[in-house]
């Protein structure tokens, strides 16, 4: 399947993707603020520069992109049609590249939370900030990594 862009306008195109304050991003950001929480932004003295990181608490949050970070099972996470070997090989570098930061990040005693954008969609935002809220404020009884959501 041919592309319905000429390769320049869509290396434009990607290129002007932004790979911070993004809209799912924002929309945490904001929920958390609003619940009193604060916290540093892409934080640039750990290991992959999380998108929300919380010292204090040793809390290292990223929200990830389906399609960008491969959320397994997820009908975002598709591969373009066009050079599809390319983009194979790019996400499955950002698979491996993310696994190699969470685990950094946990290695060095840091919990680590992974939200997905679908995981903000406004059907199941509040259910999904709470699993969040209740993750942050009781490290004793959780995992050190929390995945929203939930993919069992």
């Amino acid at each position: 399947m041919a592309d319905i862009v000429d390769q320049k306008t869509r290396s434009r195109m990607m290129s002007g993707i932004s790979g911070k304050d993004t809209k799912p991003e924002l929309l945490l950001r904001k929920a958390m603020y609003a619940w009193g929480y604060r916290y540093r932004l892409h934080y640039n003295k750990l290991s992959g520069r999380p998108d929300i990181v919380m010292p204090g608490r040793r809390i290292a949050i990223f929200v990830h992109g389906c399609f960008w970070h491969r959320h397994e099972g997820c009908r975002c996470a598709t591969i373009p049609a066009t050079r599809p070997e390319f983009w194979a090989r790019k996400f499955e570098r950002n698979v491996e590249r993310d696994a190699e930061n969470i685990a950094a990040l946990v290695e060095s005693g840091w919990r680590v939370a992974v939200v997905w954008e679908c995981g903000l969609k406004s059907a199941t935002f509040d259910e999904n900030l709470g699993l969040l809220l209740e993750w942050i404020e009781k490290p004793e009884a959780d995992a050190t990594c929390l995945t929203i959501p939930r993919t069992e």
